[in-house]
């Protein structure tokens, strides 16, 4: 037997899914990092390592179900099990209303967004099954509260993760299996940068922090077997 707690986290490589590894390594869990870009995967790592943690790289581009099949085969051939998710990979255009948005960026978002976190979670669930497993999906603000300049897409795919998680914990529960609808509000990360008008340094410094959210995924991934944090929203003071 093992006292290891394995986490992947998809969209490690950055922002909220980076703080969310490093926190998790200072609890520690084992992480298992994927993303499109190794560099930045593996930096991350490095500084998990440094710091006395245990990181995992495994590039991924979660869109392609074959890709995360496969992934998901190293993570259990690498760890023997799987206890937890965290999905945190997200994608936007500053193109955000039906006058100026293309389909093509639609699709694109969706994907990244609504349709890899569940190829994901539907991979996993025999190893999250098995572990009496937890799941936290990084939806939005505007997944949870509709916010006019989110974009169709955006507020499309990010709405739809509530029902995702509604229905997982519906249905998963007699396996243990938890699921977190987690609504972040604004949050200076990089991902602000494909926003129509992007925030300045002023604006970006009354935001959360992607160690603020790292704290509530924390407090989620801690959170006794008995106990299913099913949504939690955390804004800032200065959120609109």
């Amino acid at each position: 037997m093992t006292d290891e707690r394995v986490l992947w986290i998809t969209g490690g490589g950055s922002g909220m899914g980076a703080a969310t590894a490093r926190a998790a390594a200072a609890d520690g869990w084992t992480v298992v990092l994927s993303g499109r870009r190794t560099d930045r995967l593996d930096g991350v790592a490095a500084a998990i390592r440094a710091d006395g943690g245990t990181a995992d790289v495994l590039p991924l581009d979660a869109a392609d179900p074959d890709a995360v099949a496969s992934a998901l085969d190293t993570v259990l051939r690498r760890h023997g099990r799987l206890d937890g998710l965290v999905l945190a990979a997200g994608l936007n255009d500053p193109r955000r209303r039906w006058g100026d948005q293309s389909v093509g960026s639609f699709r694109a978002i969706v994907d990244t967004n609504l349709t890899a976190v569940v190829t994901v979670v539907d991979a996993a669930l025999p190893a999250l099954r098995a572990a009496g497993g937890v799941v936290v999906v990084v939806s939005s603000y505007a997944g949870w509260s509709f916010q006019p300049g989110a974009g169709v897409a955006y507020s499309a795919s990010k709405t739809a993760l509530g029902s995702v998680v509604r229905t997982l914990n519906q249905q998963e529960a007699p396996h243990g299996v938890r699921a977190t609808h987690l609504c972040p509000g604004d949050v200076a990360t990089d991902f602000l940068d494909q926003r129509p008008s992007v925030p300045d340094d002023a604006a970006r410094a009354v935001m959360l922090q992607p160690t603020d959210i790292a704290r509530a995924v924390s407090f989620v991934l801690g959170s006794p077997a008995h106990v299913r944090i099913d949504e939690l929203v955390v804004s800032p003071v200065s959120q609109r």
